[in-house]
């Protein structure tokens, strides 16, 4: 029986694929666009990795260190759960299934909630190699699972994976500059902020100085090296999942643009893509993918006639 349609699984899955959808609308969409077992898979995971945001995203009435005694023991269930391949966790249940059926190694999971703990203690970073950790934790394995579950037919497509995780979270830390100062941290590297004639003040007080505007121009190029360092990995995925990687890429991408348009002031409002366009590029891609998986099949078909 397939996994997702098992009685004792079915209610987990279900509550997975709910989270999706209220959470990610252009996510969801592009997920249910995947064949059917990489789908309900897919969902599993984005269950998990919005679970353990919310637990610091969503505005509780928690102290910190209540917070992390939650990862903790998210961690501890995690570690159980893939000792003995259940739980009774709702939202563990569906993952360890797509984790076990798909090979999905602990670490990754682990580091996932390993950087939720740094958004809890860490309010500043000091350089973009501690930044960098943080964006491999919460983002870049996130990448790294999804390629499992995607399939790919070379091993370097992991290390390309772990490129885009990193592009976009730098993205999401440009886009949410003004939004996570009022929350109290800031995520451009304290070194970068020296380098540029800047401080902490640019941000706190929200005064968009030249040298400021230098500091963010600079921060856009190296979020799109990322995305370019990427982008040779999508091809290595199966060709039926290739649509959602693009898409993704594009979409986010549109996001630094979008910064570049308003000559990257990060304090006059959030960017967004527009979901007409988030649609529009979800569609180019799926009927790209379709068109260059025929003429691949048309060309072995050609290729095994003249044999």
């Amino acid at each position: 029986m397939r996994f997702w349609l098992e009685q004792s699984n079915r209610a987990a899955f279900e509550h997975a694929r709910e989270m999706t959808a209220y959470y990610s609308k252009s996510f969801y969409i592009s997920a249910c666009m995947l064949p059917l077992e990489k789908r309900w898979a897919t969902f599993a995971i984005y269950g998990f990795c919005r679970y353990a945001d919310n637990l610091i995203d969503n505005q509780r009435n928690r102290q910190a260190a209540e917070i992390l005694r939650e990862v903790e023991f998210l961690a501890h269930e995690l570690e159980v759960a893939y000792r003995t391949g259940e739980s009774e966790h709702p939202i563990l249940r569906p993952f360890i299934v797509v984790a076990k059926r798909y090979g999905i190694p602990i670490d990754y999971p682990l580091d996932l909630l390993r950087g939720v703990q740094m958004d809890i203690q860490n309010m500043r970073y000091r350089n973009f190699d501690e930044l960098y950790v943080f964006c491999y934790r919460v983002a870049a394995v996130v990448g790294l699972m999804m390629t499992h579950i995607l399939g790919c037919d070379d091993h370097e497509a992991f290390v390309h994976a772990e490129k885009l995780g990193v592009a976009m979270q730098l993205t999401n830390i440009l886009r949410d500059v003004q939004e996570d100062k009022d929350m109290g941290r800031i995520y451009l590297p304290l070194e970068e902020l020296r380098e540029f004639d800047c401080s902490e003040n640019n941000i706190l007080q929200e005064r968009m100085t030249p040298a400021f505007r230098e500091l963010m121009q600079f921060q856009v190029n190296r979020a799109h090296s990322y995305y370019d360092a990427a982008a040779d990995g999508i091809p290595m995925l199966k060709p039926d999942s290739q649509f959602a990687i693009y898409s993704a890429s594009r979409i986010y991408r549109g996001i630094l643009k979008r910064i570049e348009a308003r000559d990257y002031n990060p304090f006059i409002g959030r960017v967004f893509v527009p979901k007409h366009r988030k649609f529009g590029i979800l569609l180019q891609e799926v009927l790209r993918t379709k068109i260059i998986t025929a003429q691949e099949r048309l060309a072995m078909a050609a290729g095994m006639g003249l044999r």
